[in-house]
């Protein structure tokens, strides 16, 4: 499978958020597009992270962020667990985003201790939403887009709780925004 470093030309393309939208990425009205591929729809380690963005939606906005995360799971199954975030959300249950960027899936997603720990933080916060059907050992990955359609910054996590934090995000964009004196 490819993956993508920076900076990588990606083509322009559109997806369909589980609300029916349909998402421009790069987008046409932010300055970065911020892709995440997360696990499965109800996965307590993926909630524990997204609500943290979602706790914070206004910054992404204020900083020209359109946020788009992707599942590996069904439209249905998404609306189920994730219909309330304040974001882009795409069904992927055929993983065919996840191939074209190169985010696999691992046993050891699961078995790191960061991991275990937040999927019993997020166990305990919202229950175990455990989807067999589409598998609970995907790798999170994160993909930060310019408007111009390149990948400014890419990151494959090794973890099932490996990912970009906002603020990680939000310093990734600031770099971006700051002059080059080349």
């Amino acid at each position: 499978m490819p993956k993508f470093v920076a900076p990588t030309p990606l083509p322009s393309f559109q997806v369909e958020s589980i609300d029916g939208t349909t998402v421009q990425v790069p987008s046409p009205r932010h300055r970065f597009t911020h892709l995440q591929f997360r696990r499965f729809a109800g996965c307590p380690i993926c909630d524990i992270h997204l609500q943290q963005f979602a706790a914070r939606a206004d910054t992404l906005e204020e900083n020209g962020i359109q946020e788009v995360v992707f599942f590996h799971s069904s439209q249905a199954a998404l609306l189920k667990h994730n219909a309330k975030l304040p974001f882009s959300v795409v069904a992927d249950p055929h993983k065919v985003h996840y191939r074209a960027f190169g985010v696999e899936a691992s046993l050891l997603s699961v078995l790191h201790p960061q991991a275990i720990w937040q999927g019993l933080r997020g166990t305990l916060r919202k229950g175990l939403g455990l989807s067999l059907k589409n598998g609970p050992l995907g790798l999170p990955a994160d993909f930060l887009v310019g408007s111009t359609g390149t990948i400014v910054a890419a990151k494959y996590g090794t973890h099932a709780f490996d990912q970009w934090s906002l603020d990680q995000v939000l310093q990734l964009v600031q770099q971006e925004n700051e002059p080059s004196f080349e």
